[in-house]
């Protein structure tokens, strides 16, 4: 979930100084973000708040999927795609609804599973298959053969 710039902040020293202050005006403003300077920035909520982002993602992801269901719902999404992603006019047809594919099932487990990084894994992946095909010195170099090294079995970690 991307924060918008409109946003307020409070540092970690405010919330461990003020937590019941802190904590109030994060639930009077709906979230807060709690920037910290040797780790990440952190989203104080409400669980009420949370829930229902969830729930909002989980109905959206159904919806979509349903519609991937319909030749008129995704004739609708594949049109609709490069607006919410201008770069995907450098995907051939295939390649756009591969991706479209792998993003609704990506929001599927974000919603079903909350695994949520993979939809950001499947935009960034799709995004720099795109940055290739625009490039056409990329694109030529990322088409050739490797040299012949064979660096044996890739270990997959999970």
């Amino acid at each position: 979930m991307r924060l918008e710039a409109e946003t307020e902040s409070v540092s970690f020293t405010d919330l461990s100084r003020n937590p019941k202050g802190v904590a109030a005006r994060a639930a009077a403003l709906g979230r807060l973000r709690v920037t910290h300077r040797d780790a990440p920035d952190m989203v104080l909520t409400t669980a009420v708040r949370a829930e229902h982002a969830e729930e909002n993602l989980t109905t959206a992801s159904r919806l979509f999927l349903a519609l991937m269901k319909q030749d008129d719902g995704a004739k609708s999404l594949l049109l609709a795609l490069p607006e919410v992603f201008p770069w995907v006019r450098h995907l051939d047809v295939e390649e756009v609804r591969s991706f479209t594919v792998e993003l609704l099932e990506a929001l599927s487990d974000a919603a079903e599973l909350g695994a949520g990084e993979a939809v950001h894994r499947a935009i960034i992946s799709w995004r720099a298959t795109a940055r290739i095909n625009a490039d056409p010195q990329q694109l030529r170099v990322s088409l050739q053969p490797l040299d012949g090294d064979d660096l044996g079995q890739v270990e997959v970690c999970r």
